[in-house]
Parts: structure tokens; sequence; C-alpha cells
């Protein structure tokens, strides 16, 4: 087996992941990911496809990241790795579709108007 990549997106960030056979290491940006991303609930989303597909400690992972905050980077590494998952097997497909890994999330925060202090918040009312 040959290194297999795939991109997820996710808010702002992007993230490409290189799969290959090995003995379930993971790297991202250099560091290791438990390093990377320290809190556990964030540590599971990166490793819940492999568990959803029953595949743990087989593939080790390279991991580059950018943009965003820490849940939105996770999340885009979490849809890079579904996505490279299904280019190993196909039949990965159905149950990684089933939880929606691979579902694009497109919501963004949206542009701050002008006029105003925020998006939609606005300044105090005063009638008189």
């Amino acid at each position: 087996m040959e290194m297999i990549n795939a991109i997820g997106r996710r808010k702002a960030s992007v993230a490409r992941v290189y799969l290959t056979k090995g003995n379930g290491k993971i790297t991202v940006n250099g560091r290791d990911w438990k390093d990377y991303f320290p809190q556990a609930h964030i540590q599971y989303k990166i490793v819940d496809p492999f568990n959803t597909v029953e595949v743990e400690n087989i593939y080790d992972l390279k991991v580059n990241v950018k943009g965003g905050g820490f849940k939105g980077q996770a999340e885009a590494v979490r849809m890079a790795i579904s996505r490279a998952l299904i280019k190993l097997n196909e039949d990965f497909r159905k149950p990684l579709k089933e939880k929606k890994y691979l579902t694009r999330d497109a919501r963004v925060v949206e542009r701050k108007k002008y006029g105003k202090p925020k998006a939609r918040k606005s300044f105090q009312f005063s009638k008189r």
C-alpha cells in the first residue's frame, strides 16, 4: 500500500492527511497529536473514524492543518481521515456517512456589518 492523501475542511481550517501502513502513529504539524490536541473530547474526534470502521493502530497518519481554532482543525482532520479511509476501502463509506463524517459543514462566521458592533447586534435604541 502506498501513501493515500485526502483533504478536509471546516470553518477556516484546512487539513491534509497522508495515510500509510504502520502501527497507529499520528503526527500533526510535526508534533505528536496528543500534544497538539490536549483536550480529551477533541482527541476523540480525531480517532473516531478509525473506531467507527474498526481499524485502530493499523495506519500511520501525517497531518498538516492550518487556519481556524482547535475545534475547527480537529473536525477538518476528522473529515480528511474519513475521506482517506474511503479511498482505502469503499466499504467504509456507509458507517462513516451514517455518522456524518463525510459531510462538509459549511457554517462559517457571519461578517460584521457597518453601523453595528457585531454581525447582527445593534446599539441600544433610545426613543428620546
